[in-house]
């Protein structure tokens, strides 16, 4: 399996292009249409969208990969925020090219696409409907757990004790776990149990 991080979008979000073969991927996030380019100069078909959340600089780009036909998805406590202003994007002075969510899913639920299995971890705090997705040793955790630090909660729906006890939730992931998050650089279970200040 090959992650590749693409910075994108106004807020520069990591996206990750995650492939098994090479020749089609996920895309965990899409904060602007920087992962389509990527993506056609090495030759690979982007033909799903998992979201970890519905901020603005997450989706920003899933219409235009829709419109390539990536099937866009999402946990379902998260639909509601992505089609509504809880997005954030009107108080950036933005607007969300439309896109649809073509499948919606559940916390425990494993997906099996392009060769790979994606579990998903419900993770709220920074929104109600946030979630992680593991694929193999890797999470991908949004703007839930970052390197020695975690996500904001003074947006709409947010919540610190759901963080923070999301954040404790995948800490309990063995310590060679490669943690991926939604802005900056990736980190490991094992340096979030020992430097993170919301671990204890």
């Amino acid at each position: 399996m090959k992650i590749y991080t693409i910075p994108s979008g106004v807020l520069q979000a990591n996206s990750y292009l995650v492939t098994q073969d090479k020749k089609t991927a996920v895309l965990i996030d899409c904060g602007g249409t920087e992962p389509m380019a990527f993506a056609k100069k090495l030759d690979i078909t982007i033909e799903y969208v998992l979201l970890t959340h519905g901020h603005f600089d997450h989706i920003l780009g899933c219409s235009a990969l829709q419109g390539c036909g990536a099937k866009i998805g999402c946990c379902t406590k998260e639909l509601s925020l992505i089609d509504g202003e809880g997005n954030l994007a009107s108080e950036m002075g933005l607007r969300i090219p439309p896109f649809s969510v073509d499948f919606s899913f559940e916390g425990g639920q494993t997906l099996s696409l392009c060769g790979m299995e994606f579990e998903v971890i419900e993770t709220p705090g920074h929104t109600p409907g946030g979630v992680t997705y593991r694929c193999g040793e890797n999470l991908f955790t949004g703007d839930t757990l970052f390197l020695e630090s975690i996500g904001r909660t003074d947006f709409p729906g947010g919540s610190m004790q759901a963080l923070v006890s999301s954040v404790r939730k995948l800490l309990q992931y063995p310590n060679e776990y490669i943690v991926y998050p939604g802005h900056d650089d990736p980190t490991s279970i094992g340096h979030e149990k020992d430097f993170n200040p919301y671990a204890q």
